[in-house]
């Protein structure tokens, strides 16, 4: 298991586990889809509605590596990196650091 001692070594490695296009449309989507609900939950005041914005965050991102990747989420291994990766990335790709 790789070790890191900082977000700005991990994120390299967090790339190069999200090389199929398709494995980072899905986390694209599903950050669009987590930013959605909530918002939503926080319009309709249901905290459910964070259930499903974890679920349809983590669930797309899974398929992802599950089904095009072919490896494990970085999130088993380092969680907080992993989510501060997803949100990177996130940005990355709305200014065209990393390709749709």
């Amino acid at each position: 298991m790789a070790r890191f001692d900082s977000f700005r070594e991990f994120y390299p490695f967090y790339l190069h586990e999200h090389r199929h296009p398709v494995s980072r449309r899905l986390h694209f989507i599903g950050s669009c889809g987590v930013l959605l609900l909530v918002a939503l939950s926080a319009w309709q005041r249901n905290g459910w509605w964070l259930l499903a914005a974890v679920a349809c965050g983590y669930g797309l991102a899974w398929i992802g590596h599950f089904f095009f990747e072919k490896n494990r989420p970085a999130t088993f291994r380092h969680p907080l990196y992993s989510f501060l990766g997803d949100w990177v990335m996130f940005r990355d790709i709305l200014l065209g650091r990393v390709r749709w």
